[in-house]
């Protein structure tokens, strides 16, 4: 109780006051605002917020390079937070970022203008296994999906093995697309070991097959070691969840390092 008080009582960090604000902020509505000298135009308050607070206060992505300007594929990039924080511990960083929703990218390109990076190669495009274009739900935020049934629209799609070829080796590559990368990730399977640091934000769909014994599997052929952390909304009573709901059933972090890569 004393504890719930003083809390109360002491000054608030940047970050939790941004989450409060976000909190009172309609959902899914523009919004502009400023953050530790950084200006960010969103589709989504909340959830840029709580991104915010996953990169810069979480450590989420911390990573160490030797190099000065290491490459990095950012596979859901959003609105852009995941750049900028990027670019505030590698500001030479050569980054590829891919983001599909035309609202979204819209106000990545936005971000990255406003504070002044101008060197990220941005894909308007869904990382996908072919290039022929994709089926894809926006739901406003940074949820969009394959596999999301709300306001489905045809997206053009970039084959991410093609790209990944190109290169001798990647020293990040995070994938954040909601539900496909189990999918991207096997078509990619002979370019993996070319890979360092691998990101991966797992979705188990409950209207689609769970796929994570296949991604652990591929993940483990490759030479990657890997933690877990289980994220999002948890199940109160597991065995008295409807199997037919369109929401996920699994929402896991995975980091997986590269036992095997040589700097």
């Amino acid at each position: 109780m004393l504890r719930k008080i003083v809390k109360k009582i002491l000054p608030k960090s940047d970050t939790e006051k941004l989450l409060l604000q976000a909190e009172n902020v309609e959902r899914y509505k523009p919004h502009s605002f400023e953050f530790r000298n950084m200006k960010f135009e969103v589709t989504d308050f909340r959830s840029v917020a709580w991104q915010l607070k996953e990169f810069f206060d979480d450590g989420r992505m911390e990573f160490v390079s030797k190099k000065q300007d290491p490459i990095i594929y950012d596979c859901g990039s959003n609105v852009g937070v995941s750049i900028l924080y990027y670019k505030s511990i590698y500001p030479l960083a050569r980054i590829k970022a891919f983001e599909p929703d035309k609202n979204v990218v819209t106000c990545l390109k936005k971000n990255l203008q406003a504070n002044k990076i101008n060197d990220v190669e941005v894909y308007e495009k869904a990382v996908w296994i072919n290039s022929n274009g994709i089926e894809f739900g926006s739901e406003g935020a940074d949820g969009g999906s394959v596999f999301f049934t709300g306001n489905k629209i045809s997206l053009p799609s970039i084959r991410l093995k093609d790209l990944l070829e190109k290169e001798s080796k990647i020293d990040l590559l995070k994938m954040d697309i909601e539900g496909a990368e189990v999918e991207v990730l096997s078509d990619c399977a002979d370019q993996l070991s070319k890979i360092k640091f691998l990101f991966v934000e797992y979705h188990s769909w409950k209207n689609q097959p769970q796929q994570l014994d296949v991604l652990l599997k591929l993940l483990s052929a490759s030479g990657f070691r890997y933690t877990i952390q289980s994220i999002g909304s948890q199940e109160h009573s597991p065995f008295m969840m409807n199997p037919s709901d369109h929401s996920m059933d699994i929402q896991l972090d995975i980091h997986a390092i590269n036992e095997h890569f040589k700097d």
